[in-house]
This record gives C-alpha cells, sequence and structure tokens, in this order.
C-alpha cells in the first residue's frame, strides 16, 4: 500500500493536470466555423467541391427546370449546388415543387433576379416575343448572382444531362478566358440537321452586316457561331474583364441601332455574347452540347447518336413539353410531375 501522502501528491499533481487542461482549451479554444474547417481537412468526402449550377425557373416553363435539375442529380455523385433563379412571382411554385417532390433531396438555393436592370437595354421585337423573357439575360449577370464560386456552370432550361455533371465542370478554360461554349460547327454529326432545317452557325446569321457598327468589329460573316446555353464561367476573369458591363453596352447600343434581332438565328441573348466573347473562350466537348432538337418537329437525330451524348438541348420553337416535338421520351424520363397539378405537358391525347 502507497503511503498516504504519496496518494496525495498523486492526486495534487492530477488536479493540476486538468486545470492545466481546461485552462489551455479556454485560451486556444477553435471558433466552430473553424473546428468544422478543421474536419473537412480530414475528411476527403467533406473536402468534396461544390459545383454550382444556375438553371432559371421560368413562368409557363418550370417543369423544364425540374426535368433538367433531376437529370443531372440522378447522374452524378458530385457534391452539386443547384442555383435556380426565378422571378419574384414564380419562386413559391419552384420552391414548393421541389420540396414536395422526390427533388427535394437536393442542395439548392433559389435566388430572386430583378428585371429591373434590364431596363432600356432590350429592343421589343414581335416576332419571337419569347425571347425577350428577361430570365433569357441572366447569363449575363452570373458575378451579381453567384458570389462565392470561382467556377460556375450555367445551363438552359430545355436541356437534359446524360452524363456526370462533373466531367462539364473540369473543362479547361484557357488562361486569360472568361468562358467555356460549344462551338455551332464543332461536330460533323449535327451538320445535315443543321442543313434540313435551314439553321444558322455563323455570325452573319446572328448580326445585321448591313449596319457600320457590326462591320467596325471586323468579324468575317462565316465565322463559326457558338450556343451559349452551356456555359462554363470563370468569375474572376469575368469580373476582371467587366463582361457584365461589356454586354450592357452592346444591349443598349442595339436598342439605338437594331444590330441584331430575334428574327435572325439566335435571338437577342446570344449576339451580345458573340460580339463579347469573340476570339476569347475555351471550347466544351461537343459531346456536351448535342443541340437543334427544338428546330424542327419531324427532323431527328440517330438513337445511337443521342444515347452517346451527355447534354441535349431543344433549342428552337419546338419544346419537348409541348407538341409537337422530337425525341420526347428522353426528356420524359427525367420529367416529374408538378404536385400542384398547374404544369402539364401539352401531348396529342392530352
Amino acid at each position: 500500500i502507497l503511503p498516504l501522502v504519496s496518494v496525495n501528491q498523486i492526486l495534487l499533481l492530477l488536479l493540476v493536470l486538468t486545470v492545466c487542461a481546461i485552462l489551455y482549451n479556454k485560451v486556444h479554444q477553435v471558433p466552430l466555423a473553424l473546428r468544422n474547417e478543421t474536419v473537412d481537412l480530414e475528411s476527403p468526402e467533406e473536402m468534396e467541391e461544390e459545383i454550382p449550377v444556375v438553371i432559371c425557373a421560368a413562368a409557363g416553363r418550370m417543369g423544364a427546370a425540374v426535368a433538367a435539375i433531376s437529370s443531372i442529380y440522378s447522374n452524378t455523385e458530385a457534391n452539386v449546388l443547384f442555383y435556380i433563379v426565378g422571378l419574384k412571382t414564380t419562386i413559391p411554385h419552384i420552391r414548393k415543387w421541389i420540396e414536395n417532390s422526390k427533388l427535394k433531396e437536393i442542395k439548392f438555393k433559389v435566388v430572386e433576379f430583378n428585371p429591373m436592370v434590364l431596363k432600356g437595354k432590350i429592343r421589343q421585337d414581335a416576332s419571337r416575343p419569347e425571347l425577350l423573357q428577361p430570365l433569357n439575360f441572366v447569363r449575363f449577370y452570373l458575378p451579381l448572382l453567384i458570389q462565392k464560386h470561382e467556377k460556375v456552370i450555367y445551363l438552359d432550361d430545355d436541356v437534359i444531362v446524360q452524363g456526370d455533371i462533373q466531367e462539364l465542370y473540369d473543362t479547361k478554360l484557357a488562361p486569360g478566358h472568361a468562358a467555356a461554349f460549344s462551338d455551332d460547327c464543332d461536330l460533323p454529326s449535327t451538320h445535315e440537321m443543321i442543313r434540313s432545317v435551314g439553321m444558322q452557325n455563323t455570325y452573319m446569321g446572328f448580326l445585321d452586316y448591313r449596319k457600320q457598327a457590326i462591320r467596325d468589329l471586323g468579324i468575317s460573316p462565316s465565322t463559326c457561331s457558338f450556343n451559349p446555353g452551356v456555359i462554363v464561367a470563370n468569375m474572376t476573369e469575368w469580373k476582371h474583364q467587366r463582361i457584365t458591363k461589356q454586354l450592357e453596352k452592346w444591349m443598349q447600343r442595339n436598342v439605338e441601332e437594331n444590330l441584331y434581332s430575334s428574327t435572325l438565328g439566335g435571338g437577342v441573348a446570344t449576339s451580345p455574347m458573340l460580339i463579347v466573347f469573340h476570339g476569347k473562350h475555351s471550347s466544351i466537348n461537343p459531346m456536351w452540347h448535342i443541340r437543334h432538337l427544338g428546330w424542327s418537329p419531324d427532323a431527328r437525330y440517330s438513337e445511337q447518336f443521342l444515347q452517346e451524348a451527355k447534354l441535349l438541348h431543344w433549342n428552337g420553337r419546338y419544346k419537348p413539353w409541348d407538341y409537337p416535338s422530337v425525341h420526347t421520351d428522353l426528356w420524359e424520363n427525367w420529367f416529374i410531375p408538378d404536385p400542384s397539378g398547374k404544369f402539364k405537358l401539352t401531348r396529342p391525347d392530352s
């Protein structure tokens, strides 16, 4: 048996060590936010990079946004954060749709777009009024809507994704490039479709070369255009180059001089981007943007080609939630019915 004095000394030593440990923790206590970050560094799963994907939810076509989101979420293990952009009047509907369907598991933020930023910048054009909807111009304002991300994916709502969105996010942007797009001449498989429906895939189809301001750009009218329905953007470069201000400048010039119009190939949102990004953009893998599915109610791609595609885009008038349209079965695979019953598919038997 240890002498009593020894036991007391041991107890005293333990007490001193305990007090020291408590004091040390008090002095060096790590704030909660930093403690969480420490955990992140130790856990590869927690470190996983967040992939921000911006999609608009417009009145009358919210089912499109839902199908796009559903297809992305179902085909990836990546940590995707959806930024769903809407107008004040439409936000409650899309939020309820997501929260009351199987999409309630996704990570998302709803962002309100204020159409007042477009005041005086859009020339009214009656031929295709749908192209003048405010949300068509959300892609011009990405840094104002998305604050904390270096790299962002923007997608039009009339797409479905069949590949892993991580692959698109990993698109390399050349130094000094604020964005990557798909060139309209990049895929021989689409050339026959383009010819058959009389589509334009050069700058001549978007800009009015009779105007001096367009000729002064020094861009050949036969230059291949690109499609801004799928964008991988570098926010640092975008802000550094003041891309939004440049786009707004050309919108205002169009109001004054009618430099492009929606009667031409791609409407009013594509043309300013063609000007601002001419010769200053990187390229997206062609299979990550198979487009023109909405240009004709009967011109079709081969089933094998569509199976290999990573992303399908129904750009054009003939949308897969309406009738007539082609390849609607591929789109409907990802559609989730509206729990409120407000949005309904238009089908021959409906």
